[in-house]
């Protein structure tokens, strides 16, 4: 078995970064072209341990543009072909989903989520583009390890969160830990990769599963929980969209203080400053210990 390989395919929260029709403090640098600010896709992660298939970690709206800049996972044969044997699923909102559409030209692959989420897929009829006979939905039990092609092995596990934006009833519950909204362990050998992007909170069970791990990317979709109350951006707190905030006594930064292995910073909102190099929030997370993803970036384990 080969060393575990991740490519941080898109690293900004819904939207992208710099969104395409905003213009908060942080958005007016990328538009301006501001060098401190680099611009980032809607996040996705690509894993393979043989160079050869590929598996992604949610599958953006953004993913033909992370296709094109990522050449591991271009076509290398014959009339058809695609590296990308799986894509897996942390939840059903549109940046997690929408780019299965992109994945519509009879290419075979599996799917892999939960029984929620492979529901939200079926009771969609735009997600039959995805042929039946070609693509297949795999529903996975949480807390139950399964493999990956090119020997990966993988398991869903509970995330304090919400269902997806357009399937919020009257009073949605905002940190259920349910199949709505899971994280992903990846194991490769002695290597072991956890994404997470997105916690309405941290619970002991999910503290003690990020310790065990050697790379942890995790949930940074605003700095304070106020950010777009305060930005003029929206109307609604992190938490209220199932996010908790970087800052503050129970913020990220204290929650996964003292975490032994690497910690990386993704899902980032195009309104959080810490997408802003040198900038104070930037120092901050930096200082405790925490690098901010980029498109692009590799990890090897």
């Amino acid at each position: 078995m080969g060393r575990l390989t991740a490519i941080v395919l898109g690293a900004a929260a819904g939207g992208g970064f710099p969104q395409w029709n905003c213009r908060c403090p942080v958005c007016r640098l990328a538009w301006a072209g501001d060098a401190r600010t680099k611009p980032r896709t809607q996040a996705s992660l690509a894993l393979s341990a043989d160079g050869e298939r590929w598996t992604l970690l949610n599958a953006s709206p953004d993913l033909r543009v992370q296709l094109l800049a990522t050449p591991a996972l271009q076509p290398r044969a014959g009339p058809r072909d695609s590296p990308i044997a799986a894509v897996v699923l942390t939840g059903a909102e549109v940046d997690q989903v929408a780019g299965l559409l992109t994945l519509r030209e009879r290419q075979g692959f599996t799917v892999f989520a939960t029984t929620e989420t492979v529901a939200a897929l079926n009771a969609n009829p735009i997600f039959g583009v995805l042929a039946a006979g070609v693509v297949t939905r795999k529903i996975v039990a949480r807390n139950e390890p399964f493999s990956l092609p090119g020997g990966l092995d993988a398991e869903l596990f509970a995330v304090p969160g919400k269902v997806a934006l357009y399937l919020e009833g009257e009073d949605p519950a905002l940190a259920a830990e349910t199949g709505a909204n899971v994280g992903v362990e990846i194991v490769c050998g002695s290597g072991r990769l956890v994404y997470v992007p997105g916690a309405a909170g941290l619970t002991r069970a999910l503290r003690e599963r990020l310790a065990r791990a050697d790379v942890v990317l995790f949930d940074a979709t605003l700095f304070v929980d106020d950010e777009m109350i305060a930005t003029g951006t929206g109307d609604k707190s992190g938490r209220r969209m199932g996010h908790m905030p970087l800052d503050g006594d129970d913020g990220t930064l204290a929650a996964l203080a003292g975490l032994p292995g690497r910690r990386i910073l993704t899902h980032i909102n195009n309104t959080n400053p810490i997408l802003i190099e040198g900038s104070l929030e930037r120092r901050k997370v930096e200082d405790a210990g925490f690098e901010v993803a980029e498109d692009g970036m590799e990890i090897v384990l």
